[in-house]
């Protein structure tokens, strides 16, 4: 039997994080995801685990309101887990519409967040509603709106609904694509849900399995990425305060100029994980953690940490 002293020179172990990618309204994909990681990680490290949702739980799939039902339960039903639920660009879209968005702390109005973008209202064909569009976000407007050209060349797909395909996501509340009736009909615990979610979070002491040990980083986990160019403390800063004067929110909606991680995170171990690019892409600790789950044949991924893992919906594991 070992001794106190011999115990204390044990290092504790490496505490499990999951990173979920893009759930984009598939409810099946979503259990069947958590069901692979509670058989894969020992029951002590899936209860005590830190999971972290990258974004995008609404649109595309057919269950966007059971999706976000499964994730207001986790809280009780894992009550020694830390969850972490991140805004992708879909889901802010969906909270502008339903007027959860903080408001702009300058005192602008969301009407603000419009003029850079006004030549593109008519091809996307915004929301308007006399007494409802007034005052809403751009992404709020795009998101319920009714996109004039049907068919997406880039994805080679039929838009549903919206340049958001926010159509499912309004069909799971019982509410035609494009109506104001949604405002009433998504309950007032997914607007919390909703109104709650953050821009970005941050971990300072997270483990990876390296061929030399563990190695301890740092972590920031942003649904896109963090752009190039910019100061990451003034990123961060933004990020934390969801300014909502912006018409879009780079962190969230970029692409390229949110690929790679910023040179100066370089100095200190940084993992710098996301979700969003319809890519699973890893390159040393960027973690672009989405396989384009958001399409029916595609699978719902997450890594897990410190093994640096990958798991998918489509795993077949033995019970």
């Amino acid at each position: 039997m070992e001794n106190q002293n011999d115990l204390s020179n044990h290092p504790p172990k490496p505490r499990t994080v999951c990173c979920i990618g893009d759930i984009h309204g598939y409810i099946t994909k979503l259990r069947n995801l958590w069901s692979n990681l509670e058989t894969l990680i020992p029951p002590p490290d899936f209860q005590t685990a830190l999971v972290i949702f990258l974004g995008d739980y609404c649109d595309r799939g057919p269950d966007t309101r059971h999706v976000i039902d499964f994730l207001i339960g986790l809280p009780s039903k894992y009550p020694n887990q830390t969850h972490v639920f991140l805004s992708g660009n879909h889901d802010l879209a969906f909270a502008a519409f339903v007027g959860v968005l903080p408001p702009p702390r300058d005192g602008s109005g969301f009407s603000e967040t419009w003029r850079e973008y006004a030549a593109s209202e008519e091809r996307e064909g915004w929301f308007k509603e006399e007494g409802v569009h007034e005052d809403m976000h751009l992404q709020g407007r795009r998101w319920a709106g009714t996109i004039r050209v049907r068919f997406n060349a880039v994805k080679g797909t039929e838009y549903k609904g919206s340049i958001y395909d926010a159509g499912t996501t309004f069909e799971s509340y019982g509410v035609q694509h494009g109506s104001a009736d949604l405002i009433r009909a998504v309950p007032d615990e997914h607007k919390k849900f909703l109104a709650d979610l953050v821009w970005v979070h941050e971990e300072d002491d997270v483990c990876l399995e390296t061929e030399k040990g563990i190695k301890h980083c740092k972590l920031i986990a942003v649904h896109g990425g963090l752009e190039k160019g910019k100061a990451v403390e003034e990123q961060l800063k933004f990020l934390k305060a969801r300014d909502t004067r912006v018409p879009k929110v780079e962190a969230l909606s970029g692409k390229k100029n949110v690929w790679d991680i910023p040179e100066e995170l370089t100095e200190y171990p940084t993992i710098v994980v996301s979700g969003h690019h319809a890519k699973l892409h890893i390159e040393g600790l960027r973690l672009i953690i989405d396989e384009g789950g958001g399409f029916e044949n595609n699978a719902v991924a997450a890594v897990v940490l410190p093994s640096m893992k990958i798991v998918r919906d489509t795993d077949i594991l033995a019970k």
